[in-house]
């Protein structure tokens, strides 16, 4: 009798760990979507034009997931494998990207390839909600193309941007404290009111970029190019910029 009841017993253990398991698995599996347009986060899952507001919460490997044309308002990536994700024409409003890995993805705009193709735009667009306010501390977005990004009060604190393309790229009022810009192409940049203290600014090109009141103390300019720029009144060690701009 008593052996009968441990079995019983072992049996239901079993049964709840298995449950267990399931459920895990299952989670795992969060469907991502309504309707027609749903997707399974997962390495090169297609997951384009989901909407999907405040809700998603993922951090294990999607490398190489569209996103294009994805509404991803509040999405939790933390600490999440996005290498070459595509979240062209995305929006991500006050999305969590800490510790994710965005090495390679892709921010730029959606190419026009049929005569009655609508023009997509950037993830942090300008006339979206974009990025605006997303945090995007300890983000990895080296090579990263985000081309007329609009990140305006973003966090960007230690986050890797080396090689990132950054034309026409709206950072006003964002804190890159600590951020490593080394070698990122800043064309246009604005970077007006922003907090770039300890950045590493190496060679990274700010061509006719936006400075005004940017506070640079202690951030490491060595070769970068400032050709055009505006807002020489920056903080820096010097408490300016001239002869840099």
């Amino acid at each position: 009798m008593r052996l009968t009841l441990k079995v019983f017993c072992l049996a239901l253990l079993a049964v709840a760990l298995l449950a267990g398991s399931a459920t895990s698995f299952a989670s795992e599996s969060t469907i991502v979507g309504k309707g027609t347009k749903q997707c399974v986060p997962e390495p090169g899952a297609d997951c384009r034009g989901v909407v999907e507001r405040w809700t998603v919460e993922y951090h294990g490997d999607l490398r190489k997931a569209k996103f294009t044309g994805a509404v991803l308002h509040g999405a939790d990536f933390r600490g999440a494998d996005l290498r070459g994700a595509d979240f062209r024409g995305a929006k991500l409003h006050h999305a969590d990207l800490r510790g994710a890995n965005l090495k390679g993805a892709r921010f730029d705009k959606v190419k026009q390839t049929g005569k009655n193709t609508k023009q997509g735009t950037p993830a942090c667009a300008a006339t979206t909600a974009g990025c605006q306010g997303a945090n995007l501390s300890w983000t990895n977005l080296s090579y990263a193309n985000l081309t007329n990004a609009y990140m305006a009060g973003a966090n960007l604190t230690s986050a890797n941007l080396t090689s990132a393309y950054m034309t026409n790229v709206s950072l006003t009022s964002a804190n890159l404290t600590g951020a490593n810009l080394n070698g990122a192409y800043m064309y246009n940049a604005d970077l007006s009111n922003a907090t770039l203290i300890y950045t590493n600014l190496t060679n990274t090109n700010l061509f006719f970029a936006n400075l005004t009141n940017t506070n640079l103390t202690n951030a490491i300019l060595i070769g970068a190019g400032w050709a055009g720029a505006t807002g020489c009144s920056s903080v820096t060690p010097n408490n300016t910029l001239d002869g840099y701009c």
